[in-house]
């Protein structure tokens, strides 16, 4: 199960001690409720804070910010949006900086700027030399964000590579950009509009 820091008023645990190690979020069979127990958005927050010390790193309340902004903190986590739970969740487990982060479907429930941002967040851990695992059938996503790309099916593993390699090598898999602009090597619409930008930019001088 993820981390998490308190168990509901009704149960009994030992007391929490942090664990800076590693951060788990599987948004899958479990709802982002079962991790969320205070009154307030900003309850939340604060206690992640609190917890994780924000050591080097950005805070809950930052990463919530960028990944779904303009929340207002009193609200209560159970009257937000699937998208905006989620977001909180990744904001509580992301604000510990672990140096390992597995996400299972972390991009359920999020718009495509909450899935930029969280690009964003997952390639600023990687820079800082974390290791980032994610298991996702967000292909887009994976595009967008992966460098190394691992496809199972049944339990086995049918690739294995980069995910410039890996992601165009079977339509299934492809993502839109690159089912569109085949044979060329280009993933996303970024990547595709920079390209152009070089090719006009050479054919002015």
């Amino acid at each position: 199960m993820p981390r998490r820091r308190r168990a509901p008023a009704h149960a009994t645990r030992a007391p929490y001690r942090p664990q800076r190690h590693a951060a788990w979020w599987d948004s899958s069979p479990s709802p982002p409720t079962d991790l969320l127990y205070l009154e307030s958005v900003k309850q939340e927050l604060d206690q992640a804070d609190a917890e994780s010390a924000v050591q080097g790193g950005l805070s809950a309340h930052a990463i919530l910010d960028r990944l779904a902004p303009g929340i207002d903190n009193a609200t209560h986590p159970r009257d937000l949006s699937e998208g905006q739970k989620l977001s909180l969740v990744l904001a509580i487990q992301l604000s510990t900086a672990p140096s390992v982060v597995l996400l299972d479907e972390p991009t359920r429930g999020l718009d495509y700027r909450a899935k930029a941002q969280l690009t964003r967040i997952l390639d600023d851990l990687a820079a800082e030399g974390r290791a980032v695992v994610v298991s996702t059938h967000d292909v887009e996503f994976v595009a967008r964000t992966a460098d190394r790309v691992v496809v199972m099916a049944e339990g086995e593993i049918v690739a294995d590579g980069p995910a410039a390699e890996v992601v165009v090598s079977s339509p299934v898999f492809a993502p839109q950009i690159a089912k569109v602009l085949a044979p060329l090597p280009y993933l996303t619409v970024d990547q595709a509009t920079t390209a152009l930008a070089r090719a006009t930019a050479g054919d002015d001088e």
